[in-house]
């Protein structure tokens, strides 16, 4: 019995020494890898859930910034976006909080999501076809911030808040 533990063991250690950097995977910095922040925001246009067309650019114009959120309407997505209504949208004013939608794959089917998750007072964008998810590198949860000059300022997937919370305090 315990020589066929000692050869899953060898076995478990030569899987992962074959995989490169996993060590790297089970203690994460936390930084985010993604090499958007401090660069210009390409210029974009999604319709909303109202059918209408929203520009980034526009946005930005009468705005201190914008939060772009990446959403699939799932429990984690609410637990953020309700975190985010609750203690962050309130003390940021001049700020437009804008959700991304890139799983509904039309406008009835994200406003169905929208209203039956209660977000009808939230602008929510409609992503059909992936390309805001891959300009911004998105996943699930992640939230961009974008100053009123298109610099991002933050690209990462919200964990607490607090990060968002201390980059909108920071805008010009």
């Amino acid at each position: 019995m315990s020589i066929a533990r000692a050869l899953l063991a060898t076995l478990v250690l030569l899987l992962l020494a074959g995989c490169g950097d996993t060590f790297d995977d089970l203690a994460p910095s936390g930084k985010d890898k993604r090499n958007l922040v401090e660069q210009n925001a390409a210029d974009f246009t999604l319709p909303n859930t109202l059918g209408e067309n929203v520009n980034l650019a526009t946005e930005l114009a009468d705005a201190k910034g914008v939060v772009l959120y990446f959403n699939m309407w799932c429990p984690i997505c609410d637990s953020h976006m309700s975190h985010m209504r609750s203690y962050v949208v309130p003390d940021f004013p001049d700020v437009k909080f804008l959700i991304v939608d890139y799983v509904s794959g039309s406008v009835e089917r994200s406003r169905s999501a929208q209203l039956s998750n209660g977000y009808a007072g939230f602008t929510v964008l409609v992503d059909t076809d992936g390309s805001v998810l891959h300009q911004f590198d998105a996943t699930m949860g992640t939230t961009v911030v974008i100053d009123s000059a298109g610099i991002i300022r933050m690209n990462e997937d919200y964990k607490d808040g607090s990060k968002l919370y201390a980059t909108l305090e920071a805008l010009p």
